[in-house]
């Protein structure tokens, strides 16, 4: 590696420092930057839209605001989970192509902790060879012995999604 490139890996690691939400889907852990976290609820009904992707679960009335709701397992290609008392939802704030925010919540299999997670900590995103979609994570963190994947939540969703989501909280 030339030393511009590691330049380059250092200063995006520094960025990516910081605190992070992190929770369980199935047996992976994953983390989301504490600045994008509104609130953590109990999980509750979800009222259905119909027509919507499979991991679009439907919308929530949060103190009288419509909040789409995502199922992550199911965005992510994981196999479906029973619902438990550690079953949640993470609302999150995604931010826009157009600068707006859109409030979202993401069902989670557990919250774990809010946990700091420091420059030499992060690891860059492994090139996978495979024409796999990874933009969306920023990179890997090795806490305690176990690796949690850093999840860029603004690109977790795809913009046709964001689409379809605010016809949904309109």
């Amino acid at each position: 590696m030339t030393s511009e490139v590691t330049e380059n890996t250092a200063a995006a690691n520094r960025a990516l420092a910081g605190k992070y939400l992190t929770f369980v889907l199935g047996r992976e852990s994953y983390g989301v930057a504490v600045l994008k976290i509104r609130e953590i609820i109990r999980m509750q009904d979800i009222t259905l839209v119909p027509q919507m992707p499979d991991y679009i679960k439907g919308v929530i009335n949060l103190r009288g605001k419509i909040i789409p709701v995502v199922d992550l397992r199911l965005k992510f290609c994981l196999s479906k989970a029973e619902t438990t008392e550690r079953t949640c939802i993470v609302v999150v704030q995604v931010s826009l192509p157009s600068r707006n925010t859109l409030a979202m919540g993401m069902v989670v299999d557990a919250v774990e902790e809010v946990i700091n997670i420091g420059v030499s900590d992060i690891e860059e995103t492994p090139d996978f060879g495979a024409k796999l979609d990874t933009e969306y994570i920023l990179g890997m963190a090795k806490i305690k012995g176990a690796v949690k994947t850093l999840l860029d939540i603004d690109k977790v969703v795809a913009a046709e999604t964001i689409e379809t989501l605010k016809q949904v909280a309109r």
